[in-house]
């Protein structure tokens, strides 16, 4: 039974440091504020939420458990709120999502 808490453990840990970096990469490589954010937000839920689930397993029924389960709980609820909070500001001061550009866009008549 304890392999089989490690095997999912890790599967959580490894799944999670793939979401993280793929969102860190989407960071860098997206064009504009609002799929930035988008990014941000996969780093935030996927990758914190498997890497804390992971970081649980290895730590069995302890206190350091209902930490790292607060920790998740914090995560869990301020993270759509600061995401909402810096898209709603970045509307309001006027930044415009980037869409496709004329060539690629098809024009309905």
């Amino acid at each position: 039974m304890n392999w089989l808490i490690d095997i999912t453990s890790w599967l959580c840990l490894l799944a999670g440091g793939f979401f993280c970096i793929v969102g860190a990469v989407g960071l860098l490589r997206m064009p504009d504020f609002y799929t930035r954010m988008h990014a941000a937000s996969v780093i935030e839920t996927l990758g914190a939420g498997l890497i804390l689930l992971g970081l649980m397993l290895q730590a069995g029924i302890t206190l350091v458990a209902v930490k790292l389960f607060m920790l998740g709980l914090l995560i869990f609820f301020a993270s759509p709120t600061a995401t909402h909070a810096m898209g709603r500001s970045g509307m309001q001061r006027g930044l415009k999502p980037q869409l496709a550009s004329e060539e690629n866009s098809t024009s309905k008549p």
